[in-house]
């Protein structure tokens, strides 16, 4: 049975977690070196020692190379008091100038709460497999008119999430968490964390789906959105993207992980990774970014304020997609619309 406390410590080391990929791929040892005790160690196989050792290693290397994704996800994690163990996957994005990888391999963590902070104690790094294609990322120049510009991600200070979720905070200082028990706050945070994570997750399914009005029902009234294909309101957002989805793909996926939310009151900001692939007229594209979110809550309900989608990376080439030989026997296929099978399993 999982407890009030063992949640409220699960979202805290979810945030942990994901706190150390942004660290890695903005190349920045502040953020890195918080998510880790001062006394804690590392075996990534190239280096074992002292964390502290490790973030200088990785933050010095990341910042001269194009831009990273350190997508951490299927977080399993067991609470012991004021300890913690914890196995998540992470896929690595890393471009060189001939090659983009993909790198599948496994965070194996102990975690330790001390003065009400729940950080890193030891790290070891498995690698499960890899991916090496030929580079076709393009990173041109953005058009003269913003109605389809989305920005490109950078390492450091460069990086257009960096200023985005300062403006957010900015924006929500005046609703910071009020002074209460400790605990009820954790766990109104932690409550926050898990119902933002469902707005992320409709988000997706609603694009996936082409679906229109689950789409409109996560943004607030005065919401905005820049995604590069639709810049607009939530609404339109909604119904523009919907459409664009349903004339222009053969299929849509979109999966997000490394989900880090910080809660003030009423009001939040996230930032999330993503990767999304996608079909469309016999190209398949697999692009990498990252949410730039601006949370509310208004009549008791979470809301989308802002969204801005930042591109770190993208990966094209003639489709591959089959639905016959190996594939033929899968006969329970996604499709856009209510015919797809998650609404019936859903409405279940």
């Amino acid at each position: 049975m999982i407890t009030a406390t063992d949640f409220i410590a699960r979202s805290a080391i979810a945030q942990i977690l994901s706190l150390h990929s942004r660290g890695v791929d903005r190349a920045d040892a502040n953020l890195l070196g918080a998510a880790y005790h001062p006394d804690a160690t590392v075996d990534y196989g190239f280096f074992a020692g002292p964390a502290a050792t490790l973030v200088e290693i990785l933050s010095t290397a990341q910042k001269t190379t194009p831009p990273t994704l350190h997508r951490t996800s299927n977080m399993w994690i067991r609470v012991d008091g004021d300890t913690a163990t914890s196995e998540s996957y992470v896929i690595a994005y890393v471009e060189e100038a001939e090659l983009q990888r993909l790198v599948f391999g496994r965070y194996l963590d102990t975690h330790a709460c001390r003065d009400g902070e729940w950080r890193l104690t030891h790290r070891t790094y498995v690698l499960d497999g890899n991916s090496n294609r030929p580079n076709t990322a393009q990173r041109a120049d953005p058009p003269v008119a913003l109605d389809h510009y989305v920005p490109a991600g950078a390492k450091g200070a460069a990086d257009p999430g960096r200023a985005l979720l300062a403006f957010h905070a900015a924006s929500a200082r005046g609703t910071a968490m009020p002074s209460t028990d400790h605990s009820q706050t954790a766990l109104d945070v932690a409550l926050a964390r898990a119902e933002i994570h469902d707005l992320c997750m409709a988000y997706a399914r609603g694009v996936d789906r082409a679906d229109e009005a689950l789409l409109a029902s996560i943004f607030a009234e005065d919401s905005t959105v820049i995604s590069g294909v639709v810049n607009g309101s939530g609404k339109d957002f909604a119904r523009d993207i919907t459409a664009f989805v349903r004339g222009n793909l053969e299929m849509c996926f979109h999966s997000v992980a490394n989900e880090w939310i910080e809660v003030r009151g009423d009001e939040a900001v996230g930032e999330h990774y993503a990767l999304a692939q996608m079909v469309q007229a016999g190209t398949e594209v697999l692009t990498g970014g990252r949410y730039i979110d601006r949370y509310v809550k208004r009549n008791g309900k979470w809301l989308i304020q802002s969204r801005t989608f930042i591109a770190d990376w993208s990966h094209s080439h003639a489709s591959t997609m089959q639905t016959d030989g190996f594939y033929e026997a899968l006969t329970n296929r996604g499709c856009f619309g209510r015919e797809d099978p998650i609404y019936a399993h859903w409405a279940a």
